[in-house]
């Protein structure tokens, strides 16, 4: 026996489809409503809700191109300084061969430069001394040259087993990962005038 209420069905109870006066959205009110909700949303973001961007790091700073100090490889590098102080180093996009890329030594040599424990004066210890003497560079750079030319005059070989040879086995020479290729040929050059043959570079070893 079938319920009463089955066949008291309500005009509400209707479906849209069936019944014709209900309100049905278009296509062009649907857009209008996203487009309206993008706009509040992007107005929110400007107003402050959405969350802060920091200021840019470099903002005011002069850039310079360089290349990068490490290795051979020659990767570029922008500096950016402000105020005579260097505040940011990072890849040059510009750049032929690393295109913007950096590696580890690369990306961190901001480190390098700005670093409380970088020696920044000349220190000498004397012979048999305990204890580092802070120096000048008027001082250390005539006494280095005097002891460089003592040294090689005193162990200088012209010939050995009757062949020429012009070397001195006294002195070596290891260049600093620092150094940049310019730097390092200019280092090579000096040191083979001189005679020496135990020539070593920090970045292969």
């Amino acid at each position: 026996m079938k319920d009463r209420h089955e066949d008291e069905r309500r005009p509400e109870d209707h479906d849209d489809a069936n019944n014709p006066a209900a309100p049905r959205s278009t296509r062009r009110q649907f857009l209008k409503g996203l487009t309206t909700g993008t706009v509040a949303i992007g107005a929110l973001t400007q107003a402050g809700c959405a969350p802060a961007i920091p200021p840019l790091k470099t903002r005011g700073a002069t850039n310079t191109s360089t290349v990068c100090p490490f290795c051979g490889v020659g990767c570029g590098q922008v500096v950016s300084a402000r105020a005579g102080k260097v505040i940011h180093i990072e890849g040059d996009p510009q750049h032929p061969i690393s295109e913007g890329t950096l590696c580890s030594k690369g990306a961190a040599g901001i480190q390098v430069v700005n670093n409380s424990r970088r020696l920044q004066k000349v220190l000498y210890r004397a012979p048999g001394g305990a204890a580092w003497e802070e120096k000048s560079w008027d001082w250390a750079l005539p006494r280095i040259a005097a002891r460089v030319k003592q040294t090689r005059d005193k162990t200088f070989q012209t010939t050995t087993e009757g062949r020429t040879v012009n070397r001195t086995e006294a002195i070596a020479c290891l260049g600093g990962s620092a150094l940049d290729n310019e730097e390092a040929y200019a280092l090579v050059k000096l040191m083979r005038s001189l005679g020496l043959v135990y020539i070593e570079h920090q970045a292969r070893l």
